[in-house]
């Protein structure tokens, strides 16, 4: 039999005897042992072992992650589901974390709930974690008495946005990796095989042919400035990566080329318009009104256009306009989506028929990320034989051409 103690800061295994003689063990997180020993003492356990649990090397302390919150919202869904009390269940989801950095945030948000502050306003306190969307969906929950549908429509929505994200990665994580290694590869082979190979052509006494000798220049340029080429690409990333984070202009005017590239753009395009649909259809099933709602579903979409596009809309709706109209005047949606969304604004039922367009455009995003991965596999395999074929070749082209000679 194991028993889980309030959280706090740090796990602790223990062992001991309940008021019946039975033995029992569980894990407790509190600031220190002598912490255990009381919590224990007043639940009426005798500890006869207490030990600190071993974290090991960078366990237990991994950041949060979309993924964790996801599953948290599952769980407390389940356990309110269930017929477990909120507290209670902050205790049970919060033991099943081995991330002390989650069980931290659980800790805050179960303190606060106990002091008497509803759900919403304590998930607000944590804004890094817990957006405005999530918020208001469990501030609707609290108020219509359905937190635990809520928090499942919430758990849902977090989940497939997720998905789409993890696809997309996915598709540009591969072949960026065999980029960066062909790249490792090439200024390895220019600065440590080319060398060599310069040192026997001197001894040929012949001229070398332009593309040997091209080779061989830049391998000389590699060696004598790469440092300074190094240094200048390092800054270069590190002032695009503080500016992309600090500056909305900037990051208007990527995401504008992001949807404008080719291959990549439309996809990114529809993953947008798959976060803009299934963040409406979950913030208007949970009775939030439309206006309140196109505040969260502007910073879900994740593409700062269709942020400001959908900001638009807000304010257009506010004054009266439809949301129907309000789309085509952005221009930034198909006409089957605002067809659709039409159709929903009639029957009133905006939520179903936007969780329609969001289930077609998350399965045309998979498709079209398999696509390109199948596209991406050939023309990475000939990038790769460019670049090494092409170094290769350069270094044995003066020793066929010797070879001819003689």
């Amino acid at each position: 039999m194991a028993q889980t103690a309030t959280l706090g800061t740090t796990p602790f295994h223990w062992e001991g005897t309940d008021r019946k003689g039975n033995r029992i063990k569980g894990k407790s997180m509190a600031s220190d042992e002598a912490a255990v020993r009381a919590e224990l003492r007043r639940r009426g356990v005798v500890p006869n072992r207490i030990k600190k649990q071993s974290a090991g090397l960078f366990k237990g302390t991994a950041k949060i992650t979309t993924s964790d919150i996801a599953i948290f919202s599952r769980q407390l869904a389940t356990m309110l589901a269930a017929g477990i009390p909120l507290v209670q269940a902050f205790e049970i989801v919060g033991a099943g974390h081995e991330n002390a950095s989650m069980q931290k945030l659980i800790l805050a948000i179960k303190t606060d709930v106990e002091g008497g502050s509803a759900l919403a306003e304590a998930l607000a306190k944590h804004p890094l974690y817990f957006d405005d969307l999530f918020v208001n969906l469990v501030e609707a929950g609290e108020q219509a008495g359905a937190l635990e549908t809520l928090l499942e429509k919430v758990a849902t929505y977090k989940e497939k946005t997720e998905a789409i994200k993890k696809k997309i990665k996915k598709a540009l994580t591969y072949p960026l990796a065999v980029l960066v290694v062909a790249f490792v590869v090439t200024i390895i082979l220019l600065v440590f095989v080319i060398p060599a190979f310069e040192d026997l052509f001197k001894g040929f006494g012949a001229d070398l042919p332009a593309f040997t000798r091209m080779i061989v220049d830049l391998s000389q340029f590699v060696r004598s400035q790469g440092w300074i080429l190094a240094g200048i690409a390092g800054g270069a990333i590190y002032a695009f990566s503080y500016f992309k984070k600090r500056s909305r202009p900037m990051r208007h005017f990527l995401d504008r080329m992001i949807l404008k590239a080719p291959v990549i753009g439309p996809i990114m395009e529809k993953a947008a318009i798959a976060r803009y649909a299934r963040t409406l259809s979950t913030m208007f099933s949970a009775g939030v009104p439309l206006v309140e709602a196109l505040d969260s579903v502007a910073g879900a979409t994740g593409n700062i256009v269709f942020e400001v596009g959908v900001l638009q809309m807000k304010d257009e709706v506010a004054t009266g306009q439809r949301l129907q109209q309000a789309m085509e005047n952005t221009d930034l949606f198909p006409n089957m989506v605002i067809q659709m969304i039409a159709v929903g604004e009639e029957s009133g039922s905006l939520d179903e028929m936007s969780a329609k367009v969001a289930d077609f455009y998350e399965e045309d995003v998979d498709n079209a990320v398999d696509n390109l991965s199948s596209l991406l596999e050939p023309m990475i395999m000939a990038i790769l034989g460019v670049l090494v074929g092409g170094l290769v070749i350069a270094m044995y082209l003066p020793i066929f051409k010797l070879g001819s000679v003689i």
